[in-house]
Parts: structure tokens; sequence; C-alpha cells
């Protein structure tokens, strides 16, 4: 049933959509390729077509459904050149990220997933064998293929097997750590070993950084500078200028299969390849959003303010009263509003540093100790790169770093990327203090504190969604660490609710009111980090029940500190979040759902409880207290968490 109204919905999307395929007329190559054995001994012409068929389809899915672009346009033919000459899946292909692993999805069974996106939900935008025997790790991070691939080359090496195992990585991914260490460590092999290093001269923007003034040489010497990184590490080195020309492709990749060597293929291709705006715009169309294709209304009104434009905003004119203020992003800018306007006015106080969490927050530590202010900016799951980092080169010195998180939160985005996870990782690291504003006027107090205090590191929730402004300057003094904000003072129930889901904080005291004739205390606890050990002992003197928001995990998290403080007391608790787990693009709704992260299934729980606390206070036979049964008192406390739902 459900595939049938997927079905109808991509008919009717196609109708209603300017650029349309029709399977039957429009795929005449792909629609013959079920596998990589259909494309052995095809003619370069028929190729060539093939190459149109896929860009066709990686532009129809992207349209539909929305993913990256650029990135798969640009690997086409040495996709196809790819499969041509090897044999996946006894040659094993690891792709860097795998964003870039639409072309070769549709030569490998899953052709159907682009041409028809919308019957085929279960087809990811990245790498995953669970699709498919030509997948060999789900991948969604960058840096990772030549780490994952040389372990197969190693253990296939100790069994005495023999297949080529290659490694495809660019976009900027050498400037990754890992790329870097994987790359030393897989020279030593000594055994075949093939690297495709995909230099579109790009990351997401301009790659960055000395390896990529190395590369550039190579380009513009045809690869025969003497000065070669990769020689200079013991590989064998080629160079194709020509990296969108199947023939040369096939010829390169036949000169290095079977070899006995590690080998790097350095190609040079064009980002966004056949699409002239992606050609032109490399950074806007490294991704697009469903339906950039479609005719745009040029009367439409301008997009309303984010909260990452006021982080801009805010940044600039800092820049011109403190001249060490620095914006750094590790090659994420447009995820934090740092477009190519603000990356041209902010000059030398701007950093990209690659792909490279890790050097971004050692390298915020550095400018810190010496008088400046580093501002990083970074997406959830990509910090969970640099704990250590955060560990040691931040909290135990004490630098007055500011780390703003972005992308964060319960969503229904793909494993890889998932946000959940960095209240536990960073809250519970000391010395860092970590705030969720919840409105416009709390997060620029916030910025403007942290940016210009020098006792702490300070973490900062970019708050997401539609900017909420109060109209009220926040006068707040945050350098009283851990003092949280009474919203709205009541009784019997408090509601603690952190960051984004405070509006659902004052959604479930609505309902409380409303339903059970209760005035809830509604709470910005603001830090995350820490408890505020006055206000929480003070609840105890007028409630019975406390609830914990929060927009993240729940182990480890925000709402265990809480339970934790109501231990040994008669305080109930029900913490609120996501659970521990793994989810794969599960609608948004749906999770909320599940973790009763909603204002009538808060309140189901909270009339249960209620309800088990007043058979708990009944008096049973055996209790009435008799010479024989009077014991001493034991309190216990009893936590009730969403988790457990």
């Amino acid at each position: 049933m459900i595939k049938k109204i997927l079905t109808v919905l991509a008919v009717l999307f196609v109708l209603q959509n300017s650029y349309t395929y029709s399977a039957e007329t429009d795929y005449k190559i792909l629609n013959k390729i079920n596998s990589p054995a259909d494309i052995k001994g095809m003619s370069i012409a028929n190729l060539k077509l093939l190459a149109s068929d896929i860009r066709k389809g990686i532009l129809n899915k992207v349209n539909i459904t929305g993913g990256h672009l650029g990135p798969d346009l640009g690997v086409v033919e040495a996709t196809i050149a790819m499969h041509y000459v090897f044999n996946s899946p006894v040659d094993k292909f690891v792709f860097d990220v795998s964003h870039q692993t639409y072309p070769h999805k549709m030569l490998t069974g899953r052709k159907d997933a682009f041409i028809n996106p919308l019957e085929h939900p279960e087809i990811t935008g990245y790498s995953n064998p669970k699709e498919s025997p030509h997948d060999h790790f789900i991948l969604g991070h960058t840096s990772t293929s030549i780490s994952l691939a040389s372990g197969l080359a190693k253990t296939r090496n100790l069994k005495g097997e023999k297949y080529n195992v290659i490694a495809f990585i660019g976009d900027g991914s050498l400037t990754g750590g890992e790329a870097m260490e994987g790359l030393n460590n897989a020279a030593m092999l000594g055994s075949n070993f093939i690297i495709i290093l995909n230099d579109n001269e790009m990351s997401i923007a301009e790659n960055q950084g000395g390896v990529y003034k190395n590369l550039k040489v190579l380009r513009e010497t045809g690869g025969l500078a003497a000065n070669n990184i990769f020689k200079a590490m013991g590989y064998d080195y080629i160079y194709v200028d020509k990296g969108n020309n199947i023939r040369a492709l096939i010829t390169a990749f036949e000169k290095v299969k079977d070899t006995n060597v590690p080998t790097v293929v350095h190609i040079h291709t064009t980002k966004g390849k056949g699409y002239a705006p992606a050609e032109q715009d490399k950074e806007r169309y490294h991704w697009q959003q469903a339906g950039f294709m479609n005719p745009q209304d040029d009367t439409a009104m301008m997009p309303p303010k984010t909260y990452t434009a006021l982080t801009t905003e805010y940044l600039l004119a800092a820049k011109n009263t403190n001249p060490s203020i620095v914006a750094i992003t590790p090659a994420t800018p447009g995820a934090t509003g740092f477009n190519q306007e603000f990356r041209t006015r902010m000059g030398a106080n701007y950093t990209d540093v690659g792909i490279a969490e890790q050097h971004a927050v050692g390298y915020a530590s550095g400018i810190a100790a010496n008088g400046g202010k580093p501002v990083l900016a970074v997406c959830s799951s990509f910090i969970q790169r640099a704990y250590d980092q955060l560990s040691q080169d931040v909290a135990i010195n004490n630098s007055p770093v500011v780390i703003l998180i972005a992308s964060y939160g319960i969503s229904g985005t793909d494993i890889t990327h998932l946000g959940i996870f960095d209240i536990p990782l960073i809250s519970n690291i000391p010395n860092i203090v970590y705030l969720a504003p919840t409105n416009k006027e709390e997060y620029i107090a916030i910025l403007d504190w942290a940016t210009k205090q020098n006792q702490h590191p300070v973490a900062i929730r970019i708050p997401s969604g539609e900017v909420v402004s109060t109209g009220i300057p926040d006068t707040t003094d945050y350098s009283k660490i851990n003092k949280y904000k009474v919203a709205e003072q009541g009784s019997e129930i408090a509601i603690i609710a952190e960051g984004d889901f405070f509006s659902l904080g004052k959604q479930v005291k609505s309902e409380i009111k409303e339903k059970l004739n209760i005035d809830a205390t509604l709470i910005n606890p603001i830090y995350l980090s820490g408890v505020d050990y006055e206000l929480l002992d003070s609840l105890k003197q007028n409630h019975s029940i406390v609830i914990t928001l929060e927009n993240g995990v729940l182990d480890g998290g925000f709402g265990e500190k809480i339970t934790r403080f109501y231990g040994d007391s008669n305080i109930k608790v029900l913490n609120y979040g996501a659970q521990k787990e793994f989810t794969d693009r599960v609608p948004l709704k749906e999770l909320l759902n599940k973790y009763h992260l909603t204002k009538d299934l808060i309140l189901q729980d909270i009339v249960e409880l209620k309800e088990s606390m007043i058979k708990e206070e009944e008096p049973k036979i055996e209790d009435v207290p008799t010479k024989e049964n009077v014991k001493p008192v034991e309190q216990k406390q009893k936590t009730y968490s969403s988790k457990k739902k």
C-alpha cells in the first residue's frame, strides 16, 4: 500500500515538474545495465551515451528527492571506467564519504532508484552493503577510504588472495587527518593497493592547504613535477589530465590493474560536469534540495532571517572592535552561514582549515592561548572527530575558545549524520561550558559574553528553525555559570526544557493547565553542562514531578544530570529525548512519537505517573504500624524515562 502511495506521489510530482524523463525513451543505454558485466566490451561511443544517461538519472533523482549533485556529476566517466576495467565486487571499491556513489549505484543494479526515486526509499545516498555486495561499508564521513581500503588489502594479503583494492578519494578529503595517516601507512603495504585521487580542485568550497598546492603543481606539469608528495611517500604515480575522458581513464586503469605495489592514479575532473549551473557555481551545487531545477517564482518573498545569518552579522561587527577575532570552519562554511560574502569581508580573520576538525580545535586553542578569540563553527556529527582535542588541547588548558554547534538534534537525517550525540560528548568534559539559547536575544547575548570572556572554553548550540525574538534585550550575566532561568513560576510539576525544545515545554505547560488544572513551573536551563543545585533543591518544597526535555540522546545527556540530583528524594523525574540508537532517514514525526516528544504523549505519561503515585500513597494492611512490623523507613527514587517507552 505504501509503495502504491509513493508511486502516485511520484507521478504527480513528475506531472508538475518541468524537468522530466521517461524511463522507456530517455535511458536507452542505462535501461540495459543491470550489473557491471553489462558494460564490459561496450564501445566507447556507447559508454559515452551511458554517461549521458547516468547524468540524467543523477539530475532526476536530486531534483525529486534532493541530494549531492556536483560530486556525482563529476565522476561519471571515472566510475564507468572503473567498472569497465575492474571486476567488482571481487575487486573492492571504497569511496571516500561515498556521496559520489550515484553512478556506482546505477551500474550495480540500483538504477531504478534514480529513474523512479520515490519508489525506492530504501536506496540511500551513500555506500551501504545492505543494498549491494558492491558496497563494503556504511559511509558518510570524510577521509576514511584509504584507511578502510588498506585494511581490506592487509587481510587479503594475509589470506593469500588475489584481487584489486581501490580507494576512491577526492572533494577535499585529503585535508582530513585520517586520510594522511592512511596514506602514510598504506605506502608500506608492499602489495596491490590503488588510490584513485579525484582532483576536481574543490572541497565543498575551495580547497585549502599545502597539499593542494602540490596537486596544482602536478596538474600544471602533467604530473611530471619533481616535487610529488605521493612519490616521496613511496607510491607509484600516474596522472590523467582528462579525468572526464572515458578512453583515457580506461587506459590508465588498465595500466595499474593487478599492480603489486601501492599506486596513486591522479585524475583531473570537473565538479558538476555536464550541468552548466553546477560547473559554474561548484559550491552552491555541491548539494541541492528537491525541486532545484523547477521554475522559480521571482516574486517570492525574501527568505526569513536565520540564526546563522545572525551569527555572521555579529562576527562581522565584532571584527571592527576586536581585530583578533577569527572565524573558523572545517570545510563546511555553508552549513554555518559562512558564505562567500562573509568570507571575503572577514579577510584574514577567516580560516578554512580544510576537512580537519582535530586541527580546527587545536588551532583554535592556539589562537586563544596567544590572546586571540577563535570562533569555530562546526556540525554536531563532525565535532565527534575532535573529542581528544576538545579534552586535551582545549579543556585541560582551559583555553577560552568559542565553539558553535550546528545541525544538531533529533531529525530524519541519514545514519551517518545524526546530530544527537553532542550533549553527552561536550557537556561531560570538565571546564567546557555548554549552552543552549532559546531565542535571538539569548543567542546574541551568549555569543557576546562568550567572545569577550577569558575564563572558560564555551560551546553554544546555534538555535535552529525560524528565528524567535522576544524583542527585549537579554541582560543576563552568563558569567554566573549554571544558573537556570525560571520562565514561569508554578507548582507541583516543573518542566525543564532546553534550547529548541523550550517551545515544546511551553506547549506542555499549557496542556497541563488545560487538562489537569495545574500551573506548572517552566524552566529554561540554558546550561547543558551543569546543574543549578539551588534551584533544583528549591523545587522539592512544592513540586512532586520534574520533566526534562532535550534535543538529543538521553544516555549521558542533560536530563540524566537532573535525575541524578533527585536520586535520594521523593521527586519523580520524566526524561524525554532520543534513545541510544542509530536511525536512518526515519521521519521526524515518527521519531518524536516514538520518544513521546509531543505534548499529548507527555501529558499521558504525567497522568499515568500521578495515578501510580496515588497508589503508592494508599496504605496497605501490612503497612499499618504495629509493634511487630515497624521498621526503619528507606527512601527509594523511581525515575520514569521516555527511553523506557
